[in-house]
């Protein structure tokens, strides 16, 4: 298959709002695929590519060659390429890498090079990733959408889902639908709540829901066959070989084999986690890394599994059987290892819990429903997740055309806080909860406001314009001059009851960052 089919289809997935509309299209691409196919198209139509890292970067995107008049790229050709690229290694690589993508991209049209580039950098903006992809293949194949969901869970990945189904049908399917302690399923998913009596809404009213603290960790599922222990982050990385004594710890437990769901993290000598930065620096959350330096002064680091849940112990599946029983099981096997948690039903006990655990560094709670299977993959309502929002009032210092659906907007903007000593300092960028109408009012106000052309890919504002911004933390980076960024910054209001001189400092943006 020509890459230029899957560009055509991804362009028109782009370009409709729709749903429905959204899995027509590509289900009629996967009708249309060859089973050799099958697994590139469906990675590349869900934004990403089969190699996990190819050593390209923005850096390599900047000075793209002309591009080709006429599509003439396969899938497996592209694959082919990408597959040689991250095979690379040693002296001369990188300008062996370069080549190859001059060579990949001269030969690609203007479409295709957007899409490639969009691949490479995790951006593909369709409003379609894997979860319509998955439904797609559903309705491409015939087989039941819930079916196929389970067994792209169960597998860990969509692709060889894909040619079971297109080859096999139901029954093909239904084959591949079983957990295999040793193979990484995707993990159940929280979706969110603004406070807790709405998080306990959706669980259902007055009905006693657990109540997990939530961690601020590295999520982890392990995996015990005798005195094999492999361990996986929540993208299904293996990173065992950074985590011996998670491993030692889940040998010495009492169930084989074993399947637990949780998060490694550091507890510091005051009895309060570190933060996830401080975590992820360590270096557990990137296989292709080094081992981690877990020593800190004279002190030892070290990165501790907490569980909130198990999917198999002893030979037994436990998937389908609700929470309540599966955190029956938890407390028998791994009684000193389980997360915080209040089983209540009460709105004033679960909020006192609530601020206990935020008092004492962690990210909030996570209200689950005590009848609900485990669900891989999915973000539903049986697990809810609450964090305290903060909010901050900033100015906006310029601003980044879109693409995909927001093509023809200006969408990205740029954060800054007041500088107490004149000016303002980035803080980072976002478009997370902007509305139609939000987009197409700032398209028309950052005209006004634009200090210089609006031709160029980012355009430079008169910081006039204040915007009222949540985010769940802030946290160290290097990459802004400020040294600090939001975390999941998103966008609630405009203010124009407030003038830039009225926005929030640097210094209280870093106060917060100091009290995480």
């Amino acid at each position: 298959m020509l890459l230029a089919d899957v560009v055509a289809t991804s362009r028109a997935v782009a370009g409709t709002r729709s749903r429905l509309a959204k899995r027509s299209a590509i289900a009629e691409l996967l009708r249309r695929t060859e089973v050799d196919d099958l697994e590139v198209v469906v990675t590349y139509l869900a934004g990403e590519l089969r190699q996990r890292r190819t050593g390209l970067g923005w850096a390599s995107l900047r000075d793209l060659p002309s591009p080709a008049a006429e599509p003439s790229l396969t899938v497996q050709e592209v694959d082919a390429t990408f597959a040689a690229m991250a095979a690379m290694s040693g002296p001369g690589s990188q300008g062996e890498r370069s080549n190859a993508a001059a060579a990949l991209f001269g030969a690609a049209t203007a479409d295709e090079q957007r899409f490639l580039a969009g691949l490479i950098s995790g951006d593909v903006r369709q409003g379609a990733l894997d979860s319509v992809v998955l439904d797609a293949l559903a309705e491409a194949s015939d087989v039941p959408a819930a079916d196929v969901r389970r067994a792209a869970m169960l597998q860990g990945a969509t692709p060889p889902v894909a040619v079971a189904a297109m080859t096999g049908g139901t029954e093909a399917v239904a084959a591949i639908t079983a957990l295999a302690p040793g193979r990484a399923v995707r993990p159940m998913l929280a979706s969110s709540a603004p406070d807790l009596a709405a998080a306990l809404d959706k669980i259902g009213a007055g009905v006693t829901a657990s109540v997990d603290t939530k961690l601020d960790g590295i999520r982890i599922q392990v995996h015990r066959v005798g005195d094999d222990v492999r361990v996986f982050t929540r993208s299904l990385d293996d990173i065992t070989e950074r985590v011996p004594q998670i491993v030692e710890t889940v040998r010495s437990l009492a169930a084989d084999p074993l399947v637990l769901d949780g998060e490694a993290l550091v507890i510091e000598r005051d009895g309060r986690p570190a933060p996830f930065q401080d975590i992820a620096s360590l270096g557990a959350t990137h296989p292709r890394d080094a081992a981690p330096d877990l020593r800190s002064g004279e002190d030892v680091r070290v990165l501790s599994p907490v569980f909130f849940d198990v999917l198999h112990a002893d030979g037994e599946d436990l998937l389908d059987r609700p929470l309540r029983d599966r955190l029956e099981v938890l407390g028998r096997i791994a009684p000193s290892l389980g997360v915080p948690r209040l089983r209540t039903a009460d709105a004033d006990e679960a909020q006192a819990f609530f601020a206990e655990a935020v008092a004492g560094g962690y990210e909030g709670v996570v209200v689950k429903s005590l009848d609900a299977p485990y669900d891989a993959g999915r973000r539903g309502a049986a697990w809810v997740k609450v964090k305290p929002r903060h909010t901050l009032d900033l100015v906006v210092l310029a601003v980044e055309w879109g693409s995909g659906r927001r093509k023809g907007w200006l969408s990205n903007i740029h954060l800054g806080a007041r500088d107490p000593e004149g000016g303002f300092v980035m803080l980072g960028k976002t478009f997370k909860g902007m509305t139609d109408e939000m987009l197409q009012w700032q398209t028309e106000r950052f005209r006004e406001l634009a200090d210089g052309s609006t031709d160029t890919h980012v355009v430079t504002l008169r910081p006039e314009q204040v915007v009222e911004i949540a985010f769940d933390g802030v946290q160290r980076s290097p990459r802004y001059p400020g040294g600090v960024a939001l975390r999941f910054a998103r966008v609630l209001r405009y203010r124009d009851d407030k003038r830039p001189e009225e926005a929030d400092t640097i210094d209280a943006v870093r106060a917060l960052g100091a009290g995480n």
